[in-house]
Parts: structure tokens; sequence; C-alpha cells
């Protein structure tokens, strides 16, 4: 197995880990609806906040918790399907892979084990919004967005000489 396979399967098995074991932590610290300060002055923006979750990001279709199963493993397939051909010099889209899929994995086996997706990382902006998450959709998200940045940033280096010799 090649060292870009290795990258791969350590982000993923470490994002996992992480994880499931910070959830682990909460299932066992916290009921369903209870919440703590773990910094008392961020309290009003920031507190940790057991919850389940059946749908997609912020409760969207909270019926279709097997829907977003299926989609999971499709979508972890399908990164890894596309792996190979990611570019030896794209090394932040390699690592960022393995954040998506150990985050999609991470909800996955929440939703096998819990039938729902176990949040307790509770941000509230007041008056705007109140979200509850979990580091696999951290991960996810953090993931997508190094995919983004590597990407524009290749965009933009291959057309910087371009426009240098107009």
């Amino acid at each position: 197995m090649g060292r870009k396979w290795v990258v791969l399967f350590v982000m993923i098995a470490l994002t996992l880990a992480v994880d499931q074991a910070t959830k682990r932590i909460i299932i066992a610290q916290l009921q369903l609806g209870e919440s703590v300060q773990p910094i008392p002055a961020l309290a009003p923006v920031f507190q940790l906040t057991r919850s389940e979750n059946t749908g997609a990001a912020f409760g969207f279709l909270a019926h279709a918790s097997d829907i977003f199963l299926i989609i999971a493993i499709i979508v972890v397939i399908a990164m890894i399907a596309f792996y190979p051909r990611i570019p030896a010099s794209a090394r932040i889209t390699r690592y960022a892979t393995g954040l998506v899929c150990g985050g999609a994995l991470g909800n996955a086996i929440d939703r096998i084990d819990h039938g729902a997706v176990i949040d307790f990382i509770h941000y509230t902006i007041p008056g705007v919004i109140s979200n509850v998450s979990n580091l696999a959709d951290h991960a996810i998200v953090f993931g997508v967005l190094l995919i983004l940045f590597e990407s524009w940033r290749t965009d933009s280096a291959k057309e910087a000489p371009a426009q240098s010799e107009v």
C-alpha cells in the first residue's frame, strides 16, 4: 500500500477515533437535553448540550435517518474511488478527504448504533442561530473547506502565468 493510502486511512481512523471517543464521553456524562458550560465566560455563546439528530444539519428532514446513512456510505465510497486521481501535489486535499470520510463514517456509526447522530457542541448567536453539532460535522465542514481552498489556490496559480503573458 502506498504512502498516499496510508495518509487517507490514518486520517479516517484518527477522525473516527476522536469523534467516537468524544461522543462516548458525552453519552456517559450528560442526559439527553442536558447542558454544561465548560468555559463559564463563553456560556452565552458556547456550551455542551447532548442531543440526537435523526436528520441532516439543523434538524432538516428529521425522519430521514436511513437515507442519510446510505448517502454517507455512498459519499465515502465515491471519495475513496476518486482518491487515486488526486494529484501528488495536492497534499491538503489528501488530508481533507480523510477528514470528510472519517466525519461521514462517524455520523454513520451513530445512525447504526443509536438510530440518530449524537450532537453536543452547542453554539449560539443570540437572535440569529442556535446549533448543536459534533466533531464529525466539524471534520466534514473543515475538510470540504480545505478541498475548496486548495482547489482555489491551484486554479489561481495556473491563471497567474497566463495573465502575466498578456
